[in-house]
């Protein structure tokens, strides 16, 4: 299992290790011991230019994923499931907003951004998909809320 984690914004503080136990154990959760992710923190600036240049939305976001797992070349290196980009900007703000701590909306946001890298769906896709991701989503976040990080 690889876990490359970089920050490349400097105003939240971002705990690398505890972040890289906790993806570890979603990964061996999620039977993907022996897959490949990387995750990046960037500021708000810097996802908006990735949100506008690859999603064709100009404006600040939580998470953004790149799965290398599908398109014509899918196939090609599955080991590799793709990237998480997470802007600490917005997630702290979401945390603020949604009375969460800094490590909580961190580990929501990976939770999210590896569902979709794994092939879940919530945005242009049924009902019936979307609660399956959100439930996943939930039994995910319970599991790390009930599991010691250190």
């Amino acid at each position: 299992m690889i876990i490359q984690i970089e920050n490349r914004q400097k105003r939240v503080k971002i705990d690398k290790r505890r972040l890289r136990t906790m993806t570890t154990k979603l990964l061996k959760t999620l039977d993907c011991k022996d897959k490949e992710i990387s995750i990046t923190f960037v500021d708000d600036a810097q996802i908006q230019v990735i949100n506008r240049d690859y999603l064709g939305k100009d404006r600040p976001t939580n998470v953004i994923s790149f799965s290398l797992q599908e398109g014509d070349f899918g196939g090609v290196n599955p080991a590799v499931l793709g990237d998480i980009i997470i802007s600490a900007e917005t997630a702290l703000a979401d945390a603020e907003k949604g009375r969460l701590t800094l490590d909580e909306e961190l580990a929501f946001l990976i939770i999210h951004g590896l569902l979709h890298l794994l092939g879940y769906n919530h945005e242009g896709t049924t009902p019936q998909e979307a609660a399956k991701m959100r439930k996943k989503e939930k039994e995910l976040f319970n599991f790390l809320a009930l599991s010691p990080l250190r």
